[in-house]
């Protein structure tokens, strides 16, 4: 526990850590409940509740959508506009400003998004199943970075900063995968109109407008016609994150942001998404199997061999104090898919019979690389001779 003097002094990236750190505790407690109440007596209620419709707006800009879509669609854009203030702040003047800084968590993000993808194709074969080629690529920052400040408080500062900028590069990779791989058609019109609006915001950022109250009101419209156009709604928070000026206060809105999410976003979502019921079929075995294979084999073998290789290169080195059995350990860590993966899940198999069972392979993988991840870490952290030349 920081004492009152480091906390008045943190940076925005601890502030950041502490802040995901603390979410994905709830997190836990959220899916877990999930899980319960998924496999007990409420298992029906539970389903019924969350597809109650919900109409905002009026007349012929009413938008019906179960309670369900309206997390979903909704408030995770919240998440996203989150998302996308720290992509922005890391890229400009964080840990990812550096090109030999950014090298290393950006080797390791591309290899944890390649390898999981190809060997969960490679498992699941072709069929329904193929679409969800990209549920193994995602990482769950804040159960990452909860486990990692629950386990090794005392890691070194270089190590958290490469597992937080791995997992934003990932979460990066994964907006690009769900812009171009889930959008089934195209409303024109409403497309056009995304274009005005983003055209306004970025005048507004040329203009340097300093208040946050034009960028969000316009998001509101910008949100509503992604979310006509056919794309999926929650890219318009990552838009509007790349649009609000970094002279604006943005440190502000990431504070406040945090709140919202860690305790009522993805709660909400976990609450709505984590619900499996245990059990099923045979014939979904194997896009289970997936899921696993490209999350607790992919992601760790992805991560540390990029790693490996960005550094035999020279195009980076190994954060100080940080050694390769740590760096293992993190890209473990990064096999917790959860938050990210039940999302890309949902968009793959909506309405699909197959979802159960790549719920249960997410939550199940999360599981063991977690375990395994935290594992690895403490060992690494009490051999400080294994450190790294």
């Amino acid at each position: 526990m920081t004492g009152p003097e480091s906390a008045s002094t943190s940076t925005p990236f601890q502030e950041f850590f502490r802040a995901e750190a603390i979410g994905g505790a709830v997190l836990v407690v959220c899916a877990a409940t999930a899980l319960l109440i998924a496999n007990s007596g409420w298992a029906g209620a539970y389903e019924h509740l969350w597809h109650l419709p919900l109409t905002i707006g009026a007349g012929s800009y009413a938008l019906s959508l179960t309670l369900h879509q309206w997390i979903n669609d909704g408030l995770m854009a919240v998440f996203f506009l989150l998302i996308g203030l720290e992509m922005k702040r890391e890229a400009l003047g964080g840990e990812l400003a550096s090109p030999r800084q950014a090298a290393l968590p950006i080797a390791g993000a591309i290899g944890g998004m390649l390898v999981p993808a190809l060997l969960f194709a490679a498992v699941v074969g072709g069929g329904d199943a193929a679409r969800g080629w990209a549920i193994p690529m995602a990482t769950d920052i804040a159960f990452a970075l909860g486990i990692l400040a629950l386990v090794a408080p005392q890691a070194p500062p270089g190590l958290k900063i490469f597992l937080a900028a791995l997992a934003i590069v990932d979460d990066l990779g994964a907006v690009l995968v769900i812009a171009m791989f889930f959008t089934d058609t195209i409303v024109w019109q409403s497309l056009a109109m995304t274009g005005g609006i983003m055209a306004l915001l970025v005048v507004l950022n040329r203009r340097r407008v300093q208040h946050l109250a034009p960028y969000l009101i316009l998001g509101l419209g910008l949100w509503y016609f992604v979310h006509e156009s056919g794309l999926h709604a929650t890219i318009a928070g990552v838009l509007v994150a790349l649009a609000i000026p970094m002279t604006a206060p943005v440190l502000r809105l990431e504070h406040a942001l945090h709140g919202v999410c860690a305790f009522v976003v993805m709660p909400l979502f976990a609450l709505s998404n984590a619900g499996v019921t245990l059990g099923g079929g045979s014939s979904s075995a194997r896009v289970t199997l997936a899921v696993l294979v490209g999350l607790v084999v992919g992601k760790p073998l992805g991560i540390t061999v990029a790693a490996a290789m960005a550094v035999r290169w020279r195009l980076a080195a190994l954060p100080a104090g940080v050694t390769w059995l740590a760096l293992h350990g993190c890209a473990w860590l990064a096999g917790i898919g959860f938050t990210m993966s039940l999302f890309i899940a949902m968009l793959a198999f909506d309405g699909s019979p197959l979802l159960n069972a790549v719920k249960l392979g997410i939550m199940g993988a999360s599981l063991i690389a977690g375990v395994v991840g935290a594992v690895l870490i403490r060992v690494s952290l009490r051999a400080p001779s294994a450190a790294a030349a």
